[in-house]
């Protein structure tokens, strides 16, 4: 999720003691920074020692070092802690609102349309309206809270046992305690998708922690591959896809929704391809055919066919029902990916917006252009793959949707390398939720239906990585999402074993 201006630079002091506040050690022995070149002047409140006379405005670099070790106050540790929340509920509130409000012009758009081509509506506009305002709330306290929550615990944490003594464990306890303020966004809302997404994002930062381990080093190493992202991406689009056509109770509603949409085909025809592929009789070629009439197609359907080709296009050749689907899936992708784009240019580069506005938003226009691309181009192949398959090998079956819907995830090629992993993440996550929700209700499982409220523990430990790897392993973390961190919760104040970054 993105990133806004990165704190002001740290300058020469993260090169030279990682950005240190205050004391550093060297074995047993405590050398305050401050009492490196000096002597005389006031108390130092962190040592006890002596505080080197102010230094001139001449020399910059030492005037950023002495007011980098200088501790917070308790002013400042409330002063970060509001600060946390009002930026993490901004954040919040501002993703949720910019979707939201896509979401309800996109829904304008299908009210304007005539009435005999419009679906009927389960609500009105003022009460979509209404949901979305409470979504946005909703999402607002919870990254609020969540920001407020962690930045409170490690301070007071911080303050008890000191901030050397409990540097590699504080911010372990703070992510996980922080944690259940998901339960803001709706007490009877599961959110597993969101947990299991947000796990797959601790298991990444721990693996490459793993990879600069000397313990666990060449265990991880398998994890660098070039093409991992793309091979995720086929393994998760498998199961989602395959769940789409087979069974997509499995899969949560709004992904549900998601994918009704970009996917492009009627619930009737889905179901019948459900039908052929299961092997059990038709049930609803007669609905089928209503629909392609109402469509303008004229079609008769065999209930002995063997392949679905003229269930998922009709009487259109496959070949030209995957460029007229194309075509179609890009205008349908386009306010998807509007609000992932803009939304970010306004907050992360929301300084160099001003001094160049054309060349912000031109890179968000052409990566708009091309998310959408990607998105179109997975959803058409998903149709070219499987009509290829059942046309080789002239049946249909569960086994070839979930082979035919492999190879759909090498559209993520199109996008760029850096957003490959997100996507390939984000879809594993939703795949591993519907498998195991197939296998529960297969019998396999059954004692995942006696787990409450098991998203919020997922959750809770996932964020006690991520925050901890934040504090302590801050080189894991790419600039962008560290930029982020560090302007809601704020640079957290370094022990030696911190690698700071410069401020990009």
């Amino acid at each position: 999720m993105p990133p806004p201006q990165p704190p002001p630079s740290l300058g020469d002091v993260s090169a030279v003691d990682g950005g240190q506040r205050g004391c550093s050690s060297a074995g047993e022995d405590r050398v305050c920074l401050l009492h490196e070149n000096s002597g005389g002047g006031t108390s130092c409140a962190h040592c006890s020692r002596t505080d080197p006379t102010p230094p001139s405005s001449s020399c910059p670099s030492t005037y950023s070092l002495v007011l980098d070790s200088i501790p917070f106050t308790d002013s400042e540790k409330i002063r970060r802690a509001v600060t946390a929340s009002v930026k993490g509920f901004s954040i919040g509130a501002g993703l949720k609102g910019g979707l939201a409000l896509f979401s309800i012009l996109a829904r304008l758009r299908r009210r304007s349309l005539s009435a005999s081509a419009r679906k009927p509506e389960l609500f009105s506009n003022r009460e979509a309206i209404i949901l979305a305002l409470k979504e946005t709330l909703r999402y607002g306290l919870f990254l609020g809270t969540f920001a407020g929550t962690f930045v409170s615990v490690d301070e007071i944490i911080a303050a008890l046992g000191g901030h050397r003594r409990t540097a590699n464990w504080r911010h372990l306890l703070a992510g996980a305690i922080a944690g259940p303020s998901i339960l803001l966004t709706g007490l009877n809302t599961q959110h597993t998708s969101l947990a299991i997404y947000i796990l797959m994002r601790a298991a990444v930062l721990a693996s490459r922690c793993g990879i600069k381990s000397k313990r666990f080093g060449k265990i991880c190493r398998p994890l660098t591959w070039k093409h991992g992202d793309i091979f995720l991406m086929c393994l998760s689009s498998s199961q989602i896809l395959s769940a789409y056509i087979l069974k997509q109770d499995s899969l949560p509603p709004s992904y549900k929704s998601f994918l009704n949409t970009h996917g492009g085909k009627n619930p009737t025809i889905l179901q019948g391809v459900k039908e052929i592929a299961s092997g059990i009789p038709f049930t609803n070629l007669e609905a089928i055919e209503r629909y392609y009439k109402s469509m303008g197609v004229d079609i008769n359907l065999d209930p002995n066919m063997k392949i679905p080709c003229s269930i998922i296009h009709g009487n259109q050749p496959c070949t030209s029902h995957s460029v007229s689907f194309l075509i179609q899936a890009y205008k349908r992708a386009l306010p998807v990916y509007l609000p992932v784009y803009l939304i970010p240019a306004l907050i992360v580069h929301r300084q160099d917006l001003l001094k160049r506005p054309y060349t912000i938003l031109g890179k968000s226009l052409l990566g708009t252009a091309r998310s959408s691309l990607f998105l179109s181009a997975y959803c058409s192949s998903a149709w070219v793959w499987t009509c290829i398959l059942f046309r080789i090998f002239k049946k249909c079956n569960i086994p070839m949707v979930a082979i035919g819907t492999f190879p759909t995830g090498l559209a993520l090629a199109i996008e760029k390398k850096s957003r490959r992993i997100e996507i390939s993440l984000y879809c594993l996550a939703r795949a591993i939720e519907s498998f195991f929700t197939c296998m529960t209700d297969a019998g396999y499982l059954p004692k995942l239906r006696r787990l409450n409220r098991v998203d919020v523990l997922i959750f809770s430990i996932s964020t006690a990585i991520i925050m901890h790897c934040y504090a302590v392993e801050r080189e894991v973390f790419r600039s962008k999402y560290l930029n982020v961190l560090d302007w809601v919760f704020g640079v957290p104040p370094p022990t030696p074993e911190t690698p700071h970054r410069k401020s990009s």
